[in-house]
C-alpha cells in the first residue's frame, strides 16, 4: 500500500437536540458563542460554527427541524435512539474530523468501512465518509474523513475566538481495536486511547478563561 497522504485535524462535533441549545452550551462552557453556519440538505441537519485557529473549527450540529427528512440515516448517529437519549440529557462532545489530501488514500489506510459522499454547504464544496447506516466510526473515536474541494475552508471566514484545541483523548473498552486504524492513518500522538468500559472522547481546549475540557 502506498504512503499516506497527509491527514490532519479539521474540526470537532458537538451534537445536540437543538441547534440553539448546542450554542448555549459551547458559549457556557467557552466563553465565546458559535455563530450560525448553514444547513446540509442532503442530511437534514444544520450547524454553527466557532474558529479554533487556521483550517480548524468546532461544529454544533442538530437535525434540522424544517428539513425533509433524507432517505438514508443521517450522520453522525443522529437518528440512532441512543444518540437522542444521550442529546436529551444535554448537547455533549460526539465526534472529530480529520482533513486529508486523497481521502481515497486514507479511507484505505483506515480500514473501516465507509463511503465517500460529495457535499456542500453554501459556498463550500467537500468529500466525506459516511458509513452506510449513519453511524460513528468506532463510536466516535475513529474520525470521519473530509477532503475539501478547494483552498477554501469553513475557518478562513470565523472570528478568531482566540480558543485552541491543546489535546485529545479517548478510551473504550478494546482500545487496540481503535488504535490501530490511527496508527495506520498518522493519528496516535493526535488521540492516544485508554481502556475504558464505556466509550468516551474528550478535547481539552485553551481558552482565554484557562483550559476548558468537552
Amino acid at each position: 500500500m502506498n504512503a499516506i497522504a497527509r491527514v490532519t485535524l479539521d474540526h470537532l462535533v458537538v451534537a445536540a437536540d437543538v441547534l440553539e441549545l448546542g450554542e448555549d452550551y459551547v458559549e457556557s462552557r467557552l466563553g465565546v458563542r458559535p455563530q450560525r453556519g448553514g444547513k446540509h440538505a442532503a442530511m437534514g441537519t444544520h450547524n454553527s460554527v466557532l474558529g479554533l485557529g487556521p483550517r480548524s473549527y468546532l461544529e454544533v450540529i442538530a437535525v434540522d427541524p424544517e428539513a425533509v427528512k433524507p432517505e438514508r440515516p443521517r450522520w453522525f448517529d443522529l437518528d440512532r435512539p441512543s444518540m437522542h437519549k444521550l442529546l436529551a440529557q444535554g448537547p455533549r462532545l460526539i465526534h472529530w474530523v480529520v482533513q486529508c489530501d486523497d481521502i481515497e488514500s486514507a479511507r484505505a489506510h483506515a480500514g473501516y468501512d465507509a463511503g465517500v459522499y460529495p457535499m456542500s454547504r453554501g459556498t463550500y464544496r467537500w468529500r466525506i465518509t459516511i458509513p452506510r447506516d449513519g453511524r460513528l466510526p468506532g463510536e466516535g473515536l475513529l474520525p470521519t474523513l473530509i477532503e475539501w474541494a478547494d483552498a477554501l475552508h469553513p475557518a478562513d471566514s470565523l472570528p478568531d475566538s482566540e480558543i485552541r484545541i491543546a489535546a485529545l483523548a479517548g478510551a473504550h473498552p478494546e482500545p487496540a481495536s481503535i488504535r490501530a486504524p490511527l496508527a495506520a492513518l498518522g493519528l496516535t500522538g493526535t488521540l492516544p486511547v485508554t481502556y475504558n468500559k464505556t466509550p468516551r472522547l474528550a478535547a481539552m481546549l485553551r481558552t482565554p478563561r484557562g483550559v476548558v475540557t468537552l
